[in-house]
């Protein structure tokens, strides 16, 4: 499905677009851009807003260091690193690549490297349950629309339509918590949402996923926790998230980068496959765009992850390289918009919530649009059975192994054997804790994403670690966390904490 010009010059009848003359077809006179000169390069377009500044505090050599060899470990292409302590940008490097030499470029023809720069814009893959959907629905928690131990079925009824006593067990703390027994994931079988986007098909393949572990009994990680989360927010606000979280979480963070991407909302002559946006022969768009959509000039600036790997032989777009598209695949053939993934973000953008974040638990001037309560409650532990001992039990547990082997840097996730730790929408300690490191502890909080993104925050220092990459891009790249893990220790030993 292409989307030409001609539709283009349908909003600029309506006055909606101004077009630049030199690479777009003029209001009125629509028609095809030129081609750029084969193996021109793309221009790209910078951030809309100047980087905050960088004060230094600190050598952070060690840092750099450590994602210089993973980069030249063939560990990842690269990636934008932002270190964050007591209120400052205290470091901001960006690193390697952002596409590799001989992958499709912007016109789907093979094309050079791209430098990664510090305002490239990554696929937060599940980091995005942490930044946008678990604030959400806590905003609708303070304002008494929803009771975090209700049932889910008192909010979707359609989860538990013939009464079955377990699946009435599931409570909105267990998905929040990823406690609900529920399976990991959707199925993918079938062609559902490969040939055009179908979320009402993806919500009833949530509200009837299995209960394969009893509720409340274990961690289990489930996206399909917060795709139901992310339903019972559309439900409540009759909004759309990405209609709902910018107004109410983005914009007053003044996270001017961050946004979903829905194929459907694109802006600009382009391409469709299937569920996928790509530009084809044409060039980026420049011209304005209406409220509600996004602009195709943000493509240049957008991290690659990987080739479409979603069912061969059914998927019109397996095997393209995704750029500006969703990479989960269960979001993908929802439309790019759920509870579990779909935003995009900066570095900067990132750092602006984790700092608003620890200065609203500080009770410092902050914009976060939760009350310090809330914060509170959502970055400590509330799994089903948690304690007020939990927190220092995991600390005690690593200072013994550090006694008994002082030199050793193995740490246990979590550290203490079968006490995974879980807030509201932030892991504390589980085994996806490793972003962590072996230095801050455990009462810091932090979440990763799939395609090669994490966030790390301590309350205690007042200390933030953003390590944003598309690991993915890069075949065979191993996961982020251990990266991740070893640039928070770093980070740590150059801030001279907890030694």
């Amino acid at each position: 499905m292409k989307v030409p010009s001609s539709r283009i010059a349908e909003f600029c009848a309506a006055g909606v677009l101004l077009l630049t003359l030199a690479t777009a077809p003029s209001c009125g006179h629509p028609g095809h851009p030129t081609d750029p000169p084969p193996g021109a390069a793309m221009p790209i377009p910078t951030a809309t807003e100047t980087a905050s500044p960088v004060s230094p505090v600190a050598d952070f050599a060690a840092v750099s260091q450590l994602v210089q060899d993973a980069i030249a470990a063939h560990r990842l292409p690269g990636a934008v690193v932002q270190i964050g302590h007591a209120g400052k940008i205290v470091f901001r490097e960006a690193f390697g690549s952002r596409k590799l030499a001989g992958e499709p470029g912007l016109d789907g023809s093979p094309a050079p490297a791209e430098p990664m720069t510090e305002d490239t814009i990554f696929d937060l893959a599940s980091l995005s349950k942490s930044l946008a959907t678990a604030p959400a629905f806590l905003q609708l928690y303070e304002r008494g629309l929803v009771r975090i131990d209700e049932p889910v079925q008192t909010y979707l009824p359609e989860f538990n339509p013939a009464g079955d006593p377990r699946r009435a067990q599931v409570t909105l703390r267990m998905l929040l918590t990823h406690t609900s027994g529920l399976a990991g994931d959707l199925s993918l079988d079938g062609p559902w949402g490969l040939d055009k986007p179908d979320k009402a098909d993806g919500i009833r393949r949530a509200l009837a996923a299995w209960v394969v572990f009893d509720p409340g009994e274990i961690f289990h990680y489930s996206d399909i926790n917060f795709i139901l989360v992310g339903a019972i927010i559309e439900k409540i606000t009759g909004e759309q998230l990405d209609s709902y979280v910018p107004d109410h979480v983005f914009a007053p963070l003044g996270m001017t980068e961050t946004r979903y991407l829905p194929a459907a909302k694109t802006c600009g002559p382009h391409e469709i496959r299937g569920t996928t946006v790509a530009l084809g022969h044409y060039p980026p768009w420049i011209g304005q765009c209406p409220a509600g959509t996004w602009s195709t000039a943000l493509l240049p600036r957008i991290a690659p992850t990987a080739r479409d790997g979603d069912t061969p032989g059914l998927n019109p777009d397996y095997g393209h390289l995704l750029r500006g598209t969703v990479h989960d695949p269960t979001a993908r053939r929802m439309g790019g918009v759920t509870g579990s993934a779909g935003v995009f973000s900066t570095v900067g953008d990132v750092g602006r919530f984790a700092q608003a974040l620890l200065d609203g638990l500080a009770g410092r001037p902050s914009a976060f649009p939760l009350t310090r309560s809330t914060l509170e409650m959502m970055t400590t532990p509330q799994q089903p059975g948690h304690t007020p001992g939990q927190l220092e039990a995991a600390n005690d547990a690593i200072r013994t192994a550090t006694e008994n082997d002082p030199d050793s840097t193995a740490r246990n996730y979590p550290a203490v054997p079968g006490q995974d730790l879980r807030g509201f929408g932030w892991d504390l300690d589980t085994a996806h804790s490793r972003p962590r490191g072996t230095l801050f502890p455990v009462g810091s909080f932090g979440h990763a994403g799939f395609t090669g993104v994490t966030l790390w925050m301590d309350p205690g220092s007042d200390t933030y670690v953003v390590v944003l990459a598309n690991v993915i891009h890069q075949p065979g790249g191993p996961p982020i966390v251990n990266l991740s893990g070893e640039v928070a220790t770093a980070t740590a030993q150059a801030l001279g904490l907890y030694r």
